[in-house]
């Protein structure tokens, strides 16, 4: 672990020099790969240098532990090296959690999917908590949502929707939510009272940039229609609506959101240059199983994750063993605990791997 943490504090410190290189902030796109590498590797230089300094301190302690007969620096010594050795250990864990291999998506934007799933309309219902909940902790992070498709009940439910969440980590944030969510509570319309079980799926995706994949525009039939439901006037009146057809894959993606054709299309091929990308990324993974089992697993959409139990206000993450009691916080966008204790779960489930 040292050894490769002096070399990236060789790159740290070369990347600083970089930065104040008149050639190279000359260069944009250079600087900004430069600038972005730096900050990347900042925080696993702050920590290594506290450990650093904490791991002398503890040296020079034990040190002296060995040469002073003074009982009372003794008793001095010891109480100072109870409070190192722990600290010690703390910030060698931090640093190998920081060594761990980088999602490369970890900073995208994120295609969030949800869809209704067993359970009717207390289903559709639950598709647009959760859909609530995520712009509501999108909102306390300061990042925009930009609802590309969906598919409204009459009853205030969701049987489907699309968005895309733009900010900074938002990949890193929400990796771990695709899945099966369920959740348990009494319907507005049940009369006697009885816990409905019903379900809905998630799935979350890095955004797909134009360099990642190449579409060919005579791959493509799109077709334009007339949208329905809420939107406006004009909305029922111009085919504005698009369905982009990726002839290749048979793979179908509808945008109808914007009273705009054109702004419908370029949302339609965004939506499906992701898909397209995680279609590749599945075929990826498959081939590297072995080393990714884990990964491959959380991506698996039929997997139960997660249950909101409204009677008891709790929730359990299935894969963790994590339950909170503070169900109302978390649909009003309180997932930062939730979030938190999954990232950590696997992030040591990854340590173990490697070690």
């Amino acid at each position: 672990m040292l050894t490769q943490l002096e070399k990236l504090r060789a790159r740290y410190l070369e990347l600083g020099t970089l930065l104040s290189d008149p050639a190279i902030m000359a260069d944009q796109r250079q600087y900004q790969q430069c600038a972005k590498e730096h900050a990347g590797l900042k925080a696993t230089m702050e920590a290594y240098e506290q450990y650093e300094q904490a791991a002398a301190a503890l040296a020079a302690n034990r040190e002296l532990a060995q040469t002073e007969s003074d009982p009372a620096l003794q008793a001095l010594i010891q109480e100072e090296q109870a409070e190192l050795e722990p600290r010690v250990g703390a910030l060698e864990q931090e640093l190998r959690t920081l060594l761990l291999p980088k999602d490369p998506n970890d900073e995208r934007n994120v295609l969030l999917e949800i869809r209704a799933g067993t359970g009717g309309e207390e289903a559709a219902l639950f598709a647009a908590d959760l859909f609530r909940m995520y712009c509501r902790y999108a909102e306390q992070r300061r990042w925009q949502v930009e609802v590309m498709d969906s598919n409204p009940t009459g009853l205030g439910g969701i049987k489907e929707v699309i968005a895309l969440l733009h900010g900074q980590g938002a990949y890193s944030a929400l990796k771990y939510e695709s899945g099966v969510h369920r959740v348990q509570r009494v319907p507005h319309t049940e009369a006697s009272g009885r816990i409905h079980t019903s379900a809905a799926t998630v799935a979350v995706l890095p955004e797909a940039e134009d360099i990642d994949v190449q579409i060919n525009e005579s791959e493509l039939r799109v077709d334009v229609f007339r949208a329905s439901g809420p939107g406006g006037q004009g909305v029922n009146t111009t085919d504005s609506a698009v369905r982009i057809t990726h002839i290749p894959s048979g793979m179908v993606v509808v945008c109808r959101e914007e009273r705009s054709q054109l702004k419908n299309k370029a949302r339609a091929l965004k939506l499906l240059r992701t898909r397209l990308l995680e279609q590749q990324q599945q075929a990826q993974e498959a081939a590297m199983r072995a080393e990714r089992r884990q990964q491959v697993k959380t991506g698996d959409r039929s997997e139960k994750i997660r249950t909101y139990n409204f009677p008891q206000n709790r929730v359990t993450d299935h894969r963790t063993g994590l339950t909170l009691h503070q169900l109302d916080t978390i649909l009003e966008g309180g997932l930062a605990p939730l979030l938190n204790g999954v990232r950590d779960y696997f992030q040591a489930e990854a340590l173990r791997g490697g070690s």
